[in-house]
């Protein structure tokens, strides 16, 4: 899968109209909040026939509510029923396993609020027995759902494909691992896993501060990645390893030992100089310890500077209008971030970096878990 469409929009063929027109007024519900019948209509274009009888049947299927009657201040006429998203009818469990030491999950509803976390001060053992420990895990956070569950979502580090199968995630020695499909067929729930990168970018499309629809997500946790969006689609590529910026070698025999950052170090992928080995929050923390004031600035803007000569040609190519990043906020925010931005607009036409905003995600720590409750809404209801 090279893309993955997130909304519903444009024209669609005859018989996918009604699943179309479906997704558009739940669309228009998450991301505007509850309307009248009569307002709906006129915001997705919809005939009021049509749009009657598709609330009429999401009402049945319980994913809205009606809501009570709207205010009409200074109109006339009779008052609508509002209908919104039935955030007390069904939930999404979701788990993030993008920090080295720790497993989150959490209960959302279906407008990305939390109701219920989870959280085990462990790393997942590599190999079969984390995917073990990942189905206890899952389990028990499923168990405190008290809606009924539209879907399980997974953020997850590696290369992972559309439907859900982990081609390899060298942190957490996982190769050829249909992880979607074991944990369906385990947890009794339908399954969405995909790249922690790509799970960040949708909760800042969905969620967060991003101003367009172009926006790259950078990741920074055991590993490092990157997701991105460009034109509202979620750009996966043709081996479903986009983003895969962490295992870039930026560090060669031109790295000497004595350099600022040291010599070319190993990576998890099994060779030396990767970016993940410079900007992994483990690396970053072991560059920075005892240092302070200019020492740990400069150590840092190299670092940043080394990410935004990767990241330049992505910002040529894409012109995306937003980078995105996410992971320890004392190391990223400031001097790297402020570096990466520096080398970016070095390297690049005034033009491919006229109005590009380079900062941290406005989520937390919290991004993982809604991507991932987002990847479910996507899958499941075709909205985002």
């Amino acid at each position: 899968m090279g893309v993955q469409h997130l909304r519903s929009t444009g024209t669609s063929r005859p018989r996918q109209t009604r699943a179309h027109n479906r997704s558009l007024v739940l669309q228009h519900l998450f991301q505007s909040g509850p309307e009248s019948r009569a307002e709906l209509a006129r915001s997705t274009g919809l005939t009021r026939v049509t749009t009657s009888a598709l609330v009429d049947s999401l009402l049945e299927e319980g994913l809205v509510s009606e809501l009570g009657s709207e205010e009409r201040t200074g109109k006339v006429g009779k008052r609508g029923t509002l209908v919104g998203l039935s955030e007390d009818r069904w939930c999404i469990p979701a788990v993030n396993l993008t920090n080295d030491g720790s497993i989150s999950g959490a209960i959302l509803t279906l407008s990305g609020q939390i109701s219920h976390r989870l959280q085990e001060k462990r790393a997942l053992p590599p190999g079969p027995e984390g995917i073990e420990a990942l189905t206890d895990f899952c389990r028990i956070l499923v168990s405190h759902a008290t809606a009924q569950i539209l879907g399980l979502g997974i953020s997850s580090p590696g290369v992972i494909s559309g439907a859900g199968f982990i081609e390899q995630a060298p942190n957490l020695g996982w190769d050829e691992v249909p992880l979607a499909d074991v944990l369906s067929e385990r947890l009794g729930v339908e399954t969405h896993v995909a790249n922690d990168a790509n799970c960040l970018a949708l909760a800042e499309y969905s969620f967060g501060g991003a101003q367009g629809e172009e926006l790259l997500s950078i990741v920074v946790g055991q590993g490092l990645g990157a997701g991105v969006v460009t034109g509202g689609t979620l750009l996966q590529g043709a081996e479903n390893a986009a983003g895969e910026i962490g295992h870039v070698t930026v560090m060669d025999e031109r790295d000497l030992p004595d350099s600022p950052l040291g010599a070319a170090r190993m990576c998890a992928c099994g060779r030396a100089g990767c970016l993940e080995t410079l900007l992994s929050e483990s690396a970053l923390r072991g560059a920075t310890a005892g240092l302070d004031g200019p020492d740990r600035s400069r150590i840092l803007g190299t670092i940043g500077a080394r990410l935004g000569s990767v990241l330049a040609p992505v910002v040529a190519t894409l012109n995306v209008s937003d980078i995105v990043a996410s992971g320890p906020e004392e190391l990223l925010d400031g001097p790297l971030l402020e570096a990466c931005a520096q080398e970016i607009r070095k390297r690049t036409l005034p033009r491919s970096h006229r109005g590009l905003r380079v900062h941290l995600s406005t989520l937390g720590s919290d991004g993982g878990l809604r991507g991932a409750a987002v990847l479910v809404l996507s899958g499941r209801l075709g909205i985002a």
